[in-house]
């Protein structure tokens, strides 16, 4: 009797805390992520990947290691002379994933793109620079059509860009910052005034001598059009206009390195278009390796990787960071913006700094961050995958709301076998809680428009949208995203901006509409494609693509 009467007791108890548990808590507690394997091999390793507007992803590795495991089509052969390993190659290093069939081909690149950068220019072509070797001034262009490949301009940079950023600008054009020992910036195309170097001597102060950690510096477009440019521990904001800093952020407390090869990383945190008129902008840095780790790495001594994530409000008149602990220590890992604005952070390592051999400890299990849930409850542990993602591997979002991720090479060259982590040509993607089958009742699927719609700023839009079960209309939201170029663990343009959602109307049964008011220059979004995402309940719709011009 008395088990019976406990039993009674508890069960009780457990309804009475799910009636008092909000409903937010509920929904994404369906689960915590599962994982797909989506090609055992596509013969090259993932280092750099970029979503384009048709949903393929341009993937692409480097040139001087050999042979890779695609073939280029029959007849066709690169020629390079500098080339250090092979000077006749018939191989490819670069591919062509697309979503839809799950399959992929070979592309041609001609120079050395290993450790390069790269941004999508407003018509959707991808603009790719710098490199190594014979690839270290050359922009790279690739349009998003049936049979495309690179066309290449060898002398379209005025500096080597090898370990550089890029950014998209309000104007459309790109701007390439730094790179190794290159202490300036330019940009891209070029102009009769911009046709030289900028001289950047915050790259000079955070270079650490012997190792630099002022490599891929973090770069955000803030809302007053200048950039926040991090690099090392420190951080400015930057007028590339006057070619003046306007600000000097604190240096975040503990004063470790951030950047490469210290390798954290960092995103700008989604900015709500309806705080408008003034909108905060807000910074997001994680991980990386405590000062002196990457000599010790050297000496075969893995330190552990840092476990704290630094956030700044950038547009407050005095900004400080605050300071925050992740549940697992990480180096080497992406942060990817996911369409209902959690972050989440993948891959990488649990000691050691990025470089040939430097990290040890895989970090199998991703962390999901929750950045307007109270301080203390924002991180949440996801289900792990079982394959080593460490040096040379990326992360990034697709428009069903899964995330791509591949890559790991952490050699000189492809070793398959007798190293701690073998080198890994195969793509997986995680699908976030939201994706779970029990959810179905609660996602949005968006009618009208429908994807590739050119929309212009300051317009209103309409969005038709069915969602099957009950339906909540105070907790609708419309994201759009620009999809990042990701490589060394960071996610270079990647935004995501929340629209207002000012009225929901009903239509008719499980059919409502929601109007939104786009962004009202390139401040907030840079022109060109996005993916635009209904939300409810912290569930996002499959999202369609919009070009804002």
């Amino acid at each position: 009797m008395p088990t019976r009467t406990l039993l009674f007791s508890l069960l009780v108890w457990l309804l009475l805390f799910l009636a008092a548990t909000p409903r937010r808590s509920l929904t994404l507690a369906a689960g915590r992520g599962s994982w797909e394997l989506l090609q055992k091999s596509i013969g090259i390793s993932a280092m750099h990947m970029q979503l384009l507007y048709n949903d393929r992803v341009v993937i692409f590795d480097r040139t001087d290691f050999g042979k890779s495991e695609l073939a280029l089509p029959q007849g066709k052969c690169r020629t390079d002379p500098s080339d250090t390993v092979l000077t006749v190659d018939c191989t490819a290093h670069s591919a062509e994933y697309d979503v839809s069939t799950n399959s992929f081909r070979p592309l041609m690149v001609q120079t050395d793109v290993w450790c390069s950068s790269g941004v999508v220019a407003p018509d959707g072509r991808l603009i790719q620079t710098g490199g190594f070797n014979d690839g270290e001034r050359s922009v790279r262009m690739f349009t998003p059509c049936n049979g495309c490949d690179w066309e290449e301009n060898r002398s379209g940079l005025l500096a080597r860009r090898w370990y550089a950023t890029n950014h998209i600008l309000p104007d459309g054009r790109s701007i390439v910052i730094g790179g190794r020992r290159e202490f300036n910036y330019e940009f891209y195309p070029k102009s009769p005034s911009t046709n030289k170097l900028f001289s950047l001597p915050f790259l000079w102060e955070t270079n650490d001598p012997g190792i630099e950690n002022n490599l891929y510096p973090f770069v955000h477009l803030n809302v007053d059009g200048n950039l926040f440019i991090f690099s090392n521990n420190r951080a400015i904001l930057l007028d590339y206009n006057r070619n003046k800093v306007v600000k000097t952020f604190p240096q975040i407390p503990g004063g470790d390195p951030r950047c490469y090869p210290s390798t954290g990383s960092s995103v700008l945190l989604p900015l709500k278009h309806t705080q408008r008129p003034y909108i905060e902008a807000e910074v997001l840095v994680c991980g990386g390796a405590l000062k002196g780790s990457y000599a010790q790495a050297k000496r075969g001594n893995f330190v552990k990787a840092l476990n704290t994530c630094g956030r700044i409000k950038i547009t407050d008149p005095k900004p400080a960071w605050f300071m925050e602990t992740m549940p697992l220590p990480r180096v080497m890992g992406d942060m990817t913006i996911l369409p209902n604005g959690h972050i989440l952070i993948i891959n990488g390592a649990a000691s050691g700094t990025g470089g040939w051999e430097m990290g040890r400890d895989p970090v199998y299990s991703p962390v999901l961050y929750k950045p307007d849930y109270p301080s203390g409850s924002r991180f949440e542990v996801q289900n792990p995958t079982k394959i080593p993602r460490m040096y040379h591997s990326t992360a990034i979002l697709l428009r069903d709301g899964r995330v791509l991720v591949g890559g790991n090479n952490p050699h000189v060259f492809y070793n398959f076998t007798g190293v701690l982590y073998p080198t890994d040509l195969s793509l997986e993607a995680f699908s976030p809680g939201y994706l779970d089958p029990g959810l179905l009742n609660v996602r949005p699927r968006i009618i009208y428009p429908l994807s590739q719609v050119k929309l212009k700023y300051g317009q209103r839009l309409r969005v038709r949208i069915s969602v099957p079960g009950a339906f909540d209309s105070s907790r609708v939201s419309i994201t759009m995203v620009a999809p990042s170029f990701t490589t060394h663990s960071f996610s270079m343009n990647q935004r995501l901006l929340v629209l207002d959602a000012a009225r929901v109307t009903p239509v008719s049964g499980p059919v409502y509409d929601v109007e939104t008011l786009m962004p009202k220059s390139g401040l907030l979004s840079p022109s060109g494609y996005y993916l635009l995402f209904v939300v409810h309940q912290e569930v996002p719709s499959k999202g369609i693509w919009i070009q804002i011009m």
